[in-house]
């Protein structure tokens, strides 16, 4: 809580030094909001959400494939079965990211339930992982510069949401065509390991492979 409190008030002070032609954001250094990474190389970028249906169709599907792919967790979801997740990050291809402790719409919550939502998923999965995660992504997309100060106190890097969601949310829905920087959503539900397959699919059809995210954002310079 004190971590936000403390930046709020710089950006405060700092905004009063500026004044209206100041930018506090390029001056702070506010975390990006990334949809899409600027990239020349034919990859794609496969998320996976939440952490509820610890599906192993979906696990072999990554393994045999040896997809690089990045989890944004909840620390109770992963709680009640953390071995399927840790067989996951086993050889390296799986990243485990920040999705807040319980899901909220981050934009809602006062500086202090936003500290506790970021900063408190982060450090249950160190505590369970061994590493801090560096990219948080806001339930719902739902972000504003004060989630990003929030994140940025926390340690978070970058926030990342999504160019296009392959979850099935009862239809089907169609797979649309992927671009090279794509970041394709995806969620631990029970129809996880068929919209994966759909979204691999995808990515093949327009001559993408799936890519590891953090290299690429540092590689664009995003971070």
């Amino acid at each position: 809580m004190w971590r936000s409190r403390v930046l709020t008030a710089a950006l405060v002070s700092l905004s009063l030094v500026l004044g209206a032609g100041g930018s506090v954001q390029a001056k702070v250094g506010l975390p990006p909001v990334v949809s899409h990474v600027p990239t020349s190389e034919k990859v794609v970028f496969i998320t996976i959400d939440d952490g509820w249906n610890h599906d192993p169709e979906a696990a072999r599907i990554l393994s045999e494939r040896r997809v690089p792919v990045s989890l944004f967790l909840l620390p109770g979801a992963v709680a009640y079965d953390t071995a399927y997740f840790t067989r996951l990050t086993q050889d390296g291809r799986a990243s485990v990211e920040n999705h807040t402790v319980s899901h909220p719409d981050l934009t809602t919550l006062d500086a202090a339930g936003k500290d506790a939502e970021v900063c408190g998923a982060g450090e249950r999965l160190r505590d369970t992982f061994g590493r801090t995660p560096k990219l948080l992504r806001p339930p719902y997309g739902a972000v504003d510069d004060e989630v990003r100060l929030a994140a940025k106190a926390c340690g978070v890097k970058a926030l990342v949401t999504w160019t296009h969601d392959f979850t099935t949310w009862g239809e089907t829905p169609p797979a649309p065509r992927l671009r090279a920087g794509d970041i394709v959503l995806l969620h631990f539900t029970p129809t996880l390991a068929a919209d994966l397959r759909r979204a691999l699919d995808a990515a093949r059809a327009a001559g993408l492979k799936p890519a590891a995210l953090m290299p690429h954002l540092k590689a664009a310079g995003v971070l």
